[in-house]
């Protein structure tokens, strides 16, 4: 079944019908142009957001990319990314294959049906013309018979008229007879022109305008078969990404798998143990007894001399380094009035320069220092500290890392050098044993070069295996102190009756026990007033300038503080060549943020 045989009367019909097909081409056109500036933007939209919580610093150089969540999370923004890309493909592919091939096969489809229709009229043209002519021959030939029937009554009516003359007879007879040629000419030529119109009509209905439909219906045909194929592009292009979809969205299941919480903790050891061994027991005090004692009753007894003992019974405090500042030079000894003590005796006890009593002595002290009890919370970054190239300013624990780094590190480039080297030796033997190829004299200011770095590598090599092994050292012997003091029972508070002789034996048992005990790390000979340098409350700076974040700051290592971008910040210290600048916030706290990050205003 053909439009042209089906349809032939439906002329207005086929027009109305092939316009609207191409409409809905244009309008799907339309469609799949909006639908890629959506696609575009959803892309671009997914890429500032990656952009955003893309971590800004690099990999090695940011703390929380050892964490398998930080890693997992970077994973997942680089999976979206890659989602992102997905999304401007499917965008490219719709715009290339469809919004651009459909709308050229649609501006070709306007034309062909432009083409057929005006066929199509020019045959209805034509048709219409041949009509009328069909109608003036049939009009005139009607005429003429009408006007041959009035003359050829005239001549009857003149015929049989005795009053009418035989010369008029005749002229009506002549004009009947004229009319009656002219009915037969113009029925003749009404004859011809019906014959030429049904032969010009069958042909427009039966040949010519079936041919037309028949195009217009190939043409919409394919019109739909291209619309169709069109609407398939829009799948393919889906289905062909799908895949790296999937992928996509499977790495983020992975990423998501990944993350070990028990290996992130065991990474937060890895970064932040200090090494140092836990601070021991604070001694009991006994200020019941009565401060006149033998030299033997307490460590603030008067010795023979006569000068009061100010030091703890062969006792100094263990260093409490999660708990004080880190790394602050020891003041001078001072005495209990404020002035330095007389180094005269360097290993000795301190005089005072008054006769005060040992209790007015410890009445001073307890006026002067502040005491800090330890606590978890998060301190500052020392003040002023000073980067070696051991190391020895961080933790030992980190000092040990540090130096393993270093020292891996060395032996990468000095394997590097000794590889070059030999690499060296046989092109000089090439050029030796084939002069034309190059000059073995050239060679030599690399190889001696090559050597210089090679000595220099493994005398830096064997510093910093022996910083290694102290520094190891020092790791194990803090784990055993600490160890060993938590397997040894805490030793119970002495109550003792105020009488003498209990002091006296008590005192006894003290000096027993302390006469047992090991040296401590900094030795018996210091002073008592050394412990409390560190409490003592520093003065709060005043600030030097101003500054403002330009960028965002995670402060997660010791000594660094958080800031947010654009945030105020007092400029405290400037930086001092290591990138680093100490700043204090408004709502209190301070530390070091990178000088990079900031905007600086000095007053």
């Amino acid at each position: 079944m053909d439009w042209g045989t089906e349809l032939w009367d439906q002329f207005e019909v086929l027009e109305r019908h092939t316009q609207w097909g191409l409409d809905l081409l244009d309008r799907y056109v339309k469609f799949v142009k909006e639908r890629t500036e959506v696609e575009q933007a959803y892309a671009k939209q997914l890429r500032s957001l990656v952009k955003k919580y893309m971590p800004k610093r690099p990999g090695k150089d940011d703390p929380e990319s050892k964490f398998s969540q930080q890693q997992s999370f970077v994973q997942i923004l680089q999976e979206v990314n890659d989602f992102a890309g997905q999304r401007e493909l499917v965008a490219e592919n719709l715009s290339v294959h469809v919004c651009l091939e459909v709308a050229k096969y649609s501006q070709e489809m306007k034309q062909e049906r432009k083409m057929h229709f005006q066929e199509g009229r020019r045959a209805q043209q034509q048709l219409e013309s041949g009509f009328k002519q069909l109608e003036n021959s049939k009009r005139k030939f009607e005429r003429d018979c009408r006007e041959a029937e009035k003359a050829a009554q005239t001549a009857e009516r003149l015929d049989q008229d005795i009053n009418a003359t035989k010369a008029d007879v005749e002229k009506a007879k002549q004009q009947a007879h004229l009319r009656s040629h002219m009915a037969e000419e113009s029925k003749n030529e009404y004859a011809a022109q019906l014959q030429r119109f049904n032969r010009d009509q069958a042909h427009f209905y039966f040949s010519q305008m079936p041919q037309i439909f028949n195009k217009l219906q190939d043409m919409d045909e394919r019109r739909a078969t291209h619309l169709g194929a069109g609407y398939r592009l829009l799948s393919e292009a889906e289905l062909q990404v799908v895949p790296i979809i999937a992928k996509c969205l499977e790495g983020m299941k992975v990423a998501a798998d990944a993350v070990d919480a028990k290996n992130d903790s065991q990474v937060l050891i890895e970064l932040h143990k200090s090494g140092f061994a836990r601070p021991g027991d604070v001694e009991f005090e006994d200020f019941s007894q009565p401060m006149n004692r033998v030299p033997s009753d307490s460590s603030l007894g008067t010795p023979s001399d006569g000068r009061p003992e100010l030091r703890g019974p062969g006792r100094s405090r263990a260093k409490r380094w999660p708990f004080g500042k880190k790394n602050k030079p020891r003041l001078p000894p001072l005495s209990p009035l404020g002035g330095p003590l007389p180094s005269a005796l360097p290993n000795g006890p301190p005089s005072p320069r008054s006769g005060l009593d040992p209790l007015a002595i410890l009445s001073e002290i307890s006026k002067s220092v502040k005491p800090r009890l330890a606590s978890f919370r998060s301190l500052r970054g020392s003040r002023g500290t000073v980067v070696t190239e051991d190391f020895s300013h961080l933790p030992p624990e980190q000092q040990r890392k540090r130096l393993q780094q270093q020292l891996e590190e060395r032996n990468r480039e000095l394997q590097k050098e000794i590889d070059q080297r030999e690499a060296l030796k046989k092109m000089k033997d090439v050029y030796e044993k084939t002069p034309q190829m190059g000059d073995p004299a050239s060679l030599e200011p690399q190889i001696t070069e090559t050597l210089n770095n090679i000595e220099r590598l493994k005398l830096e090599v064997q510093k910093y295996e022996a910083w290694l092994a102290e520094a190891e050292s020092r790791v194990l012997s803090n784990r055993g102190d600490t160890l060993g003091r938590h397997t040894r029972p805490p030793d119970p508070p002495a109550s003792a009756p105020p009488d003498s002789s209990s002091n006296g034996n008590n005192g006894s048992q003290d000096n027993k026990e302390s006469s047992e005990e090991p040296p401590s790390e900094e030795g018996q000979d210091a002073p008592i007033y050394t412990e409390f340098d560190e409490d003592f409350e520093e003065e709060p700076a005043s600030p030097i300038g101003h500054c403002v974040a330009i960028y965002h700051f995670e402060g997660s290592s010791e000594g660094t503080i958080s800031m947010a971008e654009g945030e105020d910040l007092s400029l405290m210290e400037e930086d001092k060549g290591d990138g680093w600048t100490r700043v204090r916030r408004k709502q209190g706290g301070e530390g070091y943020v990178p000088t990079s990050y900031l905007r600086v205003t000095l007053n």
